[in-house]
């Protein structure tokens, strides 16, 4: 090897060593008669020490040196003089004696300084990536990531699971988000997609008997972007045969808790929480409710059942709801703020947003002060368990319209008032979502999960027959402080069954025609979940953005700023494919 250590694995232990290292020049001081190095390598930072009258030839090539020279050193390493020792770094107690300095490759100067905290636009990290992914923080990151999806791997494989590939070029079975296309020359007029999932191939393998598969999947989803969310995204994809809910919750559950232990030293404490779709819906607003703190919200609607105020009498007699939500603390937020929260909820569809402030001796503060009782007010500080100091914040609509926006106030408070606790992991389950919603685009039912979740009830069929509306599926949603880490179902395994669901979504049974022919030949009971990788690792990393987990990131406008892609073809590419470009 050209080095015989690694920078950041020099020790007491090592005094009087001759050793080699490599690396890179993260700091250059030059003292006069002296220059000091600190050499950076993937195991971390060394300083190192050249003399001219110790090694002339050394410090000639170590006066031209700058940040980011790629660079050779030979030399002694010896302990530091007392009191020169950095306890911040791992090395922090010796230095090398440089002996010899070999330039292996000079540096441009870089357009930002590679170390941690680096106070530049994402726009310029992602355009030098290879500069970014240098820093010590986005080291953390990769390599927390290998760790974590290599336990994966040693766990499934403990438990026999098979790893097997399933095909990036795949049918398009439009569902949800939209597919990448992919157009086939040797086919002209037809086109592969990109998979969003391995959904159908999983399944065709527990028809196989395979029994138990996983997969370190990347998948494609041609949505719009935000910090949870890319253009291609990594998940563990995994099926189980002859298996309910509760094998694969306990599976997972069993794989979270390898994880922590193995990654942060956290013991968690299954069996994790389970809630179901309505009743997190009514209590957090959200199918992803962060469990971390308080904030539920609360059907105030008795404490105002005599209400002589206009639009909260409205309200009840069409068949809406009042809730209400208790911020403590929150009577200290200035007018303007409690203004801001006015806006936010219109902008998620509320006609406005009541607030209350309590004082001490009883008194309130509130645009709606003089149209409340004293039971009223007194009523609410009760169901709300809050008192002087604190803010009651409600709204009263219809009930998908209430528990999205006081969903989304709560959320936004508990982070304005930092009301939400470090270093605690909440995980649960959210269960018996529904099995269909209405798309008033397209004026009818589309799966909520996916069109290959089996209905609840031991009559399948006549779970949604009647009311599809109505209908639960077998399936849930793993959540961790407030983030989905993905979902599962048990799957249909029944070709009338399936054929009965693809009927009520108006879907062509054609489209499924070789699944449906695959469940006429013994398929046996399965089911899975698929967890994003990207999330989990951010979650763990510490990291704010998916960005910060992935090598090699797209920005939240879907483009590559290294690459530049997306970008335009050949007229002699788009002919071969007999395509052409549409003007916009």
């Amino acid at each position: 090897m050209m080095r015989t250590h690694a920078c950041g694995e020099l020790r007491a232990s090592h005094a009087t060593e001759t050793v080699t290292l490599a690396g890179w020049v993260h700091h250059r001081r030059d003292h006069g008669k002296v220059i000091f190095l600190d050499l950076r390598d993937a195991s971390g930072t060394v300083q190192i020490v050249v003399h001219p009258d110790e090694a002339a030839g050394a410090y000639a090539a170590a006066d031209a040196l700058q940040r980011e020279w790629c660079v050779l050193i030979e030399g002694e390493v010896a302990p530091r003089k007392p009191g020169t020792e950095n306890p911040k770094l791992a090395t922090g107690d010796v230095e090398l004696r440089a002996r010899a300095v070999t330039v292996l490759s000079p540096s441009a100067t870089p357009p930002f300084v590679i170390e941690d905290g680096v106070d530049v636009s994402e726009e310029t990290r992602l355009k030098y990536r290879y500069l970014d992914l240098r820093r010590p923080e986005m080291q953390r990151s990769m390599r927390t990531r290998h760790r974590m999806i290599r336990g994966i791997r040693e766990f499934l494989d403990e438990r026999d699971f098979v790893h097997i590939d399933t095909p990036n070029l795949t049918r398009s079975t439009p569902e949800g988000a939209r597919d990448f296309l992919v157009p086939s020359r040797l086919h002209p007029g037809s086109f592969f997609a990109l998979p969003q999932s391995p959904q159908l191939f999983k399944q065709l393998m527990m028809v196989a008997g395979l029994e138990r598969y996983y997969q370190i999947a990347r998948c494609f989803r041609d949505e719009d972007l935000r910090a949870d969310r890319q253009l291609e995204f990594m998940q563990l994809d995994l099926e189980m045969s002859f298996c309910d809910e509760h094998d694969v919750q306990a599976l997972t559950e069993e794989l979270m808790v390898r994880l922590w232990r193995d990654l942060l030293g956290v013991e968690l404490a299954p069996p994790f929480p389970r809630m179901s779709y309505d009743e997190m819906m009514s209590r957090y607003g959200t199918d992803k409710a962060d469990l971390r703190y308080g904030i539920e919200l609360v059907d105030v609607g008795e404490v105002f059942a005599a209400t002589q105020l206009g639009i909260f009498k409205r309200v009840l007699e069409s068949g809406g709801i009042i809730k209400a939500i208790g911020v403590p603390g929150g009577g200290a937020m200035s007018n303007a703020e409690l203004r801001r929260l006015e806006q936010l909820a219109k902008e998620r569809g509320a006609g406005g947003l009541a607030w209350v402030v309590y004082k001490d001796g009883g008194e309130i503060e509130s645009p709606l002060a003089k149209f409340l009782s004293d039971a009223e007010r007194s009523g609410l500080a009760a169901a709300l368990g809050i008192g002087a100091g604190d803010l009651a914040l409600l709204a009263a609509d219809t009930p998908p319209v209430v528990d999205t926006v006081l969903g989304a106030m709560r959320i936004h408070v508990a982070e304005m008032r930092g009301l939400i606790p470090e270093g605690r992991w909440a995980f649960c389950w959210m269960t018996d979502p529904p099995l269909f919603e209405w798309d008033d685009d397209e004026k009818r039912f589309v799966s909520v999960h996916h069109p290959f979740t089996s209905p609840q009830g031991e009559d399948p069929i006549a779970a949604f027959s009647d009311d599809p509306a109505v209908a639960k599926a077998r399936a849930y949603d793993l959540v961790l402080n407030g983030v989905e880490l993905g979902g599962g179902s048990i799957r249909i395994h029944r070709r009338d069954v399936q054929e009965r669901v693809l009927e009520a979504l108006k879907r062509d049974p054609s489209e499924f025609d070789f699944l449906l022919e695959a469940f006429g030949y013994g398929a046996p009971p399965h089911g899975g979940i698929a967890l994003g990788l990207d999330r989990m690792a951010m979650l763990i990393a510490g990291a704010s953005s998916l960005r910060d987990v992935i090598a090699f990131p797209v920005t939240g406008d879907g483009a590559d700023p290294l690459t530049g892609a997306p970008t335009p073809v050949a007229p002699k590419q788009l002919d071969d494919l007999g395509l052409r470009i549409k003007p916009v």
